[in-house]
């Protein structure tokens, strides 16, 4: 469903609701009519590298929508004292606006994988790159053609998370974290965007993706 109300901005690491706020902003983004139509269009026709562009630019807008500093292909960042496009090896990360109490390399706050591959080692590997950056918010795009194997894929993925062999271990996820899968599929295209994106978060509770 599409969001409702104002998009706040995030100005701090410890503030609650990340995903659900970063999928409203995304939402909002890839609602105004050139851009979901330049994506469904290249999503009908399976134009990967065209697809792949422009949600790399939907992903940053929506982090500048949040107030945030955001660098991917294509969008170089000079926040850091290195600018650069693809930090870290990640399709996209979001930063913190500077401040005087920002240090020079500060942690990303949120990272972000864009995996246009049908292999499910590729898509656990993207997992495990977002996992394993100290980050607020970690988030996973992949596709299947039906619900159907977008479904089966994401109840897979959920032991591809480090944290989902045990409370305790070495390699779990940092607890503050929130990890994201963000599903797409054309089965639904005529609804697009919110037919054809559809989003869900790891609980560690219950070691399983949920439904966002």
């Amino acid at each position: 469903m599409p969001p409702d109300g104002g998009i706040e901005p995030i100005t701090g690491p410890d503030q609650a609701g990340f995903g659900l706020r970063w999928r409203n902003a995304f939402y909002r983004v890839i609602e105004e009519t050139s851009v979901s139509d330049a994506l469904r269009e290249y999503a009908d026709g399976a134009h990967l590298t065209e697809w792949t562009g422009h949600l790399t630019t939907s992903v940053i807008r929506s982090c500048e929508l949040l107030g945030l500093k955001a660098a991917g292909k294509g969008h170089p960042l000079d926040l850091l004292p290195q600018s650069g496009q693809e930090y870290l090896g990640l399709d996209a990360t979001a930063f913190l606006p500077e401040s005087a109490e920002m240090p020079s390399w500060p942690y990303p706050i949120m990272a972000f994988e864009l995996e246009n591959s049908r292999s499910d080692d590729r898509v656990a590997y993207s997992l495990w790159k977002v996992a394993s950056v100290r980050t607020a918010l970690g988030v996973v795009f992949a596709y299947r053609k039906t619900w159907d194997e977008a479904i089966a894929l994401v109840d897979r993925m959920a032991k591809a998370v480090p944290e989902a062999y045990g409370p305790g271990v070495p390699w779990s996820v940092p607890s503050g974290s929130q990890i994201i899968l963000a599903m797409g599929s054309r089965s639904d295209s005529e609804a697009f965007p919110w037919g054809y994106f559809k989003f869900w978060s790891y609980d560690r509770n219950v070691r399983r993706f949920e439904k966002l």
